[in-house]
């Protein structure tokens, strides 16, 4: 018997199919789309009048038939793919400095959802990374991609050449998705890079899955490789430590004390957080996380009394153990802890305090996305649970920012010096 929760997750994935379903229709008959389907007329017909529901593959194959526009910018400084794109933390911050995607791939159907809210009509989100010729993949000048760190299987290099196996790049990081990276670097040549993963990247396996990265970067690859973990809280009220790997095809000038970052301190809760004077009303947002007439975050934020007490004992347990597990509660002077993917739980990491007679509240939606140093324009399509996961999985935009800031001239400079030959054959 399919579960209570099965049946939400079911009717989520329906409601996205159903939306490019009612796009595709716009452009195109119930014919065409079922060719383009391999089902039958029928078949589309009474999943537009609600008799059956679509298979989760529908929408992925819907986007292909929607009027996507070229990538034809020709005022854009320089061309980049966003790979494991989230919900397009890293797109918006090298967009802002004159980029263009030409190619965008993520694999989870809710994280495209948000992504096509933002920035649909440009190019389709193609799916699994691990499907996907590198040879399908548009010509670029920058690859940007938050790889997720999986386990390396690392043989020892004697035993391989007794085996007769090869010990490069291909076999270290076969099975891994770091391999996907980079094999489409291998393929494409692009000018330059910017990886983005967890701090502890660097010690995982004892430091070896970090030195196969490297090391294929470096040696297999043959890019000039730089890598520094740097602070959100440079940006935002957030503590929250990521390790950001970029490089270059061709030799540059590159220093880290290029990236211009701020003192940390400058940025408290209080900035992000709605504002009891009154939160100015964003359309997308609506009444979902604030009761405008009330001036008030809505009550469905604020923790049970069972949840809050459940926390506090937890929390009393492991101090009387000598350990320091336990919720943080935050005031508007705070900077928080590092916003996680599991927040919609019970939001334990980073609890917003409404006085000594009130339960504590998680953050809203909303206020994770600034808490990530998304505009308010960015528009939040999901419920709540997929928002708190996909904002915890995210990056700080800002920050992104700051590195493709200081990037840009050496990049720029790279695509002017490849023009450069064309235009006096021309």
């Amino acid at each position: 018997m399919m579960t209570f929760m099965n049946k939400m997750l079911n009717t989520l994935n329906d409601t996205a199919a159903l939306e490019y379903l009612a796009a595709a229709r716009q452009h195109h008959s119930q014919n065409a789309i079922a060719k383009h389907l391999g089902v039958s007329e029928r078949q589309v017909r009474r999943w537009e009048v609600g008799e059956s529901h679509p298979p989760q593959y529908v929408s992925m194959a819907l986007q292909r038939l929607l009027p996507f526009q070229p990538a034809t910018n020709s005022n854009a400084d320089f061309k980049f793919i966003d790979l494991f794109a989230g919900i397009g933390g890293i797109r918006l911050a090298f967009e802002a400095i004159g980029g263009e995607c030409v190619f965008t791939s993520e694999w989870d159907s809710y994280a495209q959802r948000t992504y096509m809210a933002n920035f649909g009509g440009k190019e389709p989100i193609n799916g699994d990374i691990t499907k996907i010729d590198a040879n399908d993949i548009p010509d670029h000048d920058v690859l940007l991609g938050g790889f997720p760190c999986q386990p390396f299987s690392i043989a020892g290099v004697s035993k391989k050449n007794a085996l007769g196996r090869a010990h490069g790049f291909a076999d270290e990081t076969q099975g891994t998705l770091f391999f996907d990276v980079a094999r489409i670097i291998a393929a494409k040549r692009p000018k330059a890079f910017m990886l983005e993963n967890v701090k502890n990247l660097q010690s995982h396996d004892k430091g070896r899955t970090f030195d196969v990265i490297i090391r294929t970067l470096r040696e297999e690859l043959g890019y000039l490789v730089f890598h520094k973990v740097i602070d959100g809280a440079h940006f935002v009220p957030q503590h929250r430590e990521r390790i950001l790997i970029v490089g270059f095809r061709d030799p540059v000038e590159f220093d880290w004390n290029m990236v211009d970052l701020p003192p940390k301190g400058n940025h408290k809760l209080g900035e992000i957080i709605h504002k009891k004077t009154g939160e100015p009303a964003l359309d997308s947002d609506g009444a979902n996380y604030y009761d405008h007439a009330k001036r008030k975050v809505l009550d469905k934020y604020t923790l049970t009394d069972n949840l809050w007490q459940y926390l506090q004992n937890y929390k009393k347990k492991h101090q009387d153990a000598g350990n320091g597990f336990g919720f943080g509660l935050v005031t508007p002077e705070s900077v928080t802890r590092t916003l996680s993917a599991r927040y919609y739980k019970d939001g334990s990491e980073i609890l917003f305090s409404q006085g000594a007679k009130k339960n504590p509240r998680r953050l809203t939606p909303r206020e994770c996305a600034r808490l990530m140093g998304f505009p308010d324009t960015f528009r939040i399509p999901v419920s709540d649970t997929r928002a708190y996961k996909q904002f915890g999985n995210s990056v700080v935009v800002p920050v992104m920012k700051a590195v493709a800031l200081a990037l840009k001239p050496l990049i720029v400079e790279a695509v002017q010096h490849e023009l450069i030959p064309n235009r006096r054959a021309a």
